[in-house]
């Protein structure tokens, strides 16, 4: 369905675009965390949460724009998305890509346990001219969400099947049962190894990206023992198998 069937006159265009892409999603859109069909709408008193599911109650945010998505997407307020991170309250992101005729082109998920501190960047305040001067708020940095933790809906103007999606939901929902800190870690090194992308790795590997890891948990002083034990965990997670001397193969 294209978006401009459920569009209406409104002031702006960022106006029209926001309304027109949830009434679009509130149509269209189905739960992926399990097997409800339908979204719902969520109140005005719940800030950053656009939609909810009536069967399992996950809560979903809706991000719209016309043009690519970029690497870079502007969010909230910096210290209120540390918060939401380390209280877990962080909801699943649509992305969603539309086309001056008001087609959607791409609509990603993102859920919500891979948003970790890794993912997040720090924007610089606003200026003293600015309504809000002083305000910092952040970037989602979508290089640093493993290419796992982005689930195609509609990519390219194909929509992709409803099993295929929850499927992919299903797979990666073991990380959810990580704890925050120990899953940034574990997300970080499994987004290592997607970017060598190469079925056999090495220790030695993933070491050329110690100063990248360093630069993302600046309190840690023993990165090389800390990539060790995620490879443990993407090991016992079924990512990873361990061939022997230092060696291992990529399995998903």
């Amino acid at each position: 369905m294209c978006v401009a069937e459920l569009g209406v006159k409104y002031k702006s265009n960022s106006q029209v675009a926001r309304v027109v892409s949830e009434n679009w999603c509130a149509a269209q859109m189905y739960c992926p965390a399990c097997s409800s069909d339908a979204l719902t709408a969520a109140a005005n008193n719940f800030p950053g949460v656009d939609f909810t599911c009536p069967a399992c109650s996950s809560v979903y945010q809706l991000k719209s724009r016309k043009g690519i998505i970029g690497r870079r997407i502007n969010d909230s307020g910096y210290e209120a998305m540390l918060r939401a991170i380390r209280s877990e309250q962080v909801p699943n992101l649509l992305l969603l890509q539309y086309s001056s005729l008001w087609s959607v082109i791409n609509l990603l998920l993102i859920p919500s346990f891979f948003f970790t501190e890794s993912t997040i960047e720090k924007r610089k305040p606003l200026t003293d001219r600015a309504q809000r001067a002083g305000w910092v708020g952040c970037n989602i940095l979508l290089d640093n969400v493993p290419v796992d933790g982005r689930i195609p809906i509609i990519k390219d103007g194909v929509v992709t099947n409803r099993t295929a999606v929850r499927r992919a939901y299903s797979r990666v929902s073991q990380f959810n049962e990580l704890k925050g800190d120990v899953r940034g870690w574990t997300l970080d090194v499994l987004n290592i190894s997607r970017k060598l992308n190469r079925q056999e790795l090495s220790l030695s590997d993933f070491y050329t990206f110690e100063q990248h890891l360093q630069n993302l948990h600046p309190s840690n002083k023993n990165i090389r023992a800390k990539i060790r034990q995620q490879l443990q965990v993407l090991r016992d997670m079924g990512y990873l198998a361990f061939e022997g001397s230092g060696r291992y193969s990529v399995l998903r």
